[in-house]
């Protein structure tokens, strides 16, 4: 019971700080367009993490894996994995669809959302750019655990001339 408690109050820690991140970065120039067509079946399933900007509730994760899982309510479940401390760590959430093409809204915790952009995408599927309302949060993402270096640096241009400091990105398996 104590383990639970410990983990709830864990999550709602990562919860604000997430917040406090995305509005402090406020007023920093990014692209944030997202895709124009967008099919939400063919996005579902498992896509594994590339890269990332480093943030709290993924620091020291390694083989990091998504999961998208459509529920008869219409909602989305999601299911993110990775490995840290030679553990398997698992986090489930939800997200839902908005008005908005290519842009859901994601929980890991109770009612708190955050933005879930799909920024750019490959023609079949193959990768996804994944980004946030800050500039703090970027995501690649791939249906294979790694990706062609020519497609992964046609990425990272792509999210560098969108205003993303690429510099920064730690690759999951480096």
């Amino acid at each position: 019971m104590k383990r639970k408690q410990h983990n709830r109050m864990l999550l709602l820690a990562l919860t604000l700080l997430f917040g406090l991140f995305a509005y402090e970065s406020v007023g920093q120039e990014i692209d944030r367009t997202r895709v124009e067509k967008f099919d939400l079946q063919s996005f579902l399933g498992r896509w594994y993490e590339i890269a990332r900007l480093d943030h709290r509730f993924e620091r020291g994760m390694t083989d990091v894996v998504a999961e998208y899982k459509m529920l008869p309510n219409g909602k989305i479940e999601v299911i993110n994995s990775g490995l840290k401390d030679g553990k398997r760590s698992v986090a489930r959430g939800k997200a839902k669809l908005t008005d908005t093409p290519a842009h859901l809204r994601v929980s890991f915790f109770w009612f708190f959302y955050a933005d879930y952009n799909i920024l750019a995408m490959g023609d079949s599927g193959e990768w996804a750019l994944i980004g946030s309302r800050s500039p703090k949060y970027l995501w690649i993402l791939s249906r294979t655990p790694t990706l062609p270096e020519a497609t992964l640096q046609h990425i990272v241009a792509i999210a560098h001339k969108r205003g993303y400091n690429t510099a920064k990105l730690i690759y999951d398996n480096d």
